[in-house]
């Protein structure tokens, strides 16, 4: 069974930044689209940021363009999603998903567990 494992999640400051990172033991994430979900109590879960197996033109949601960064380092085996200028509506559970994407759009196969990130003051 896959599972990608998420870590570095946190309480942050309004303006403040968090790099969450997503690993894979024994699975090759190079090979894979990449794709970071978030879910707000209360709201649906959303997509905030996928990477395609080609690294090709990542997609952003809306809300987070301009702030977020998704990457990967390969040798690492891991990828990121540095998020800048956080903002009390970004606080919610980010998950990380290992699937195939299509037109940048991410189609998640596994789910992490999930991290909790608090944007508060």
């Amino acid at each position: 069974q896959v599972q990608p494992v998420e870590s570095g999640g946190g309480l942050v400051q309004p303006g403040g930044s968090l790099r969450l990172s997503c690993a894979a033991s024994g699975f090759a994430l190079d090979y894979y689209a990449i794709g970071w979900f978030r879910q707000a109590p209360g709201k649906e879960r959303e997509g905030v940021s996928c990477i395609s197996s080609g690294d090709d033109d990542p997609y952003y949601a809306d809300s987070v363009k301009g702030r977020f960064t998704i990457s990967r380092d390969n040798a690492k085996n891991t990828v990121y999603l540095q998020m800048n200028s956080l903002k009390p509506e970004d606080t919610g559970v980010y998950y990380c998903t290992i699937g195939s994407s299509v037109q940048s759009m991410c189609i998640p196969a596994y789910w992490g567990q999930g991290t909790q990130v608090t944007v508060s003051s």
